[in-house]
């Protein structure tokens, strides 16, 4: 099997963009970390992420089961087609980890790699909000997103330690070879009717807590909308 390859590795700052008295919403006031750059450096790898990374909601973005955010390389030449916009590639969607042959359909929930010093482990698919469509000025950026099951993916990190770009990642365990993060989108954003299959990834010991919550509430008959995260402050 060939190993995921870290292309790319990136950092970068919350930044403060936009006018808070702005009648256009996309041209609001924002925060955000979103924005990285690339890094040919060790850069040192805590449980909460890297050291010279930051997120501005610390709600709803980073903290232990999303300490890394990676995402697949070959995925831009799809937005470059479907938005026209040839300008998107490396860090549009804030990633951490620049990845080759890896995807939502080889990536599985719990799968524990070594990388560099560190190990670090698949906590949960990513869930996009408002933020890329606001950089990119596409209302419904968040929806294509998630619909198009290009995603990527969080890590937690097991064991601190240094790492860098150009290190393949050495898979040390697959305990749920069958929750492919691509299974689990499935679960989650198309297949809500079934609850046999939302029961099953709930049950998985190594899915992160907030993907287990939304699918028990939904065991228990609670609904919940995705308006709110993925159009935010962006729409009325």
């Amino acid at each position: 099997m060939t190993r995921p390859y870290v292309d790319k590795l990136l950092t970068g700052k919350v930044k403060r963009l936009g006018d808070a008295h702005a009648e256009d919403r996309m041209d609001r006031l924002w925060e955000t970390g979103m924005f990285k750059s690339e890094s040919d450096d060790r850069i040192w790898l805590g449980d909460a992420g890297f050291v010279e990374d930051e997120v501005a909601d610390n709600k709803n973005h980073g903290g232990p089961e999303k300490a890394v955010f990676a995402y697949p390389k070959e995925h831009y030449f799809y937005w470059q087609k479907d938005l026209e916009l040839n300008s998107i590639g490396i860090g549009a969607m804030g990633e951490n980890l620049s990845l080759d042959n890896a995807d939502e359909f080889t990536i599985c929930i719990g799968d524990t790699y070594q990388f560099g010093e560190s190990i670090i482990q698949v906590a949960q698919p990513r869930q996009p909000c408002w933020k890329p469509a606001r950089r990119f000025r596409i209302m419904d950026f968040a929806l294509r997103i998630q619909n198009s099951g290009r995603t990527g993916w969080y890590f937690r990190v097991l064991q601190e330690g240094y790492a860098e770009a150009g290190l393949e990642l050495e898979l040390l365990e697959r305990p749920y070879p069958h929750w492919t993060i691509a299974a689990c989108n499935e679960v989650m954003h198309f297949n809500k009717e079934d609850l046999k299959a939302a029961d099953e990834l709930a049950s998985c010991e190594l899915l992160a807590y907030s993907w287990k919550n939304t699918l028990n509430k939904r065991l228990k008959g609670k609904s919940s909308s995705v308006e709110k995260r993925v159009f935010g402050p962006n729409k009325v």
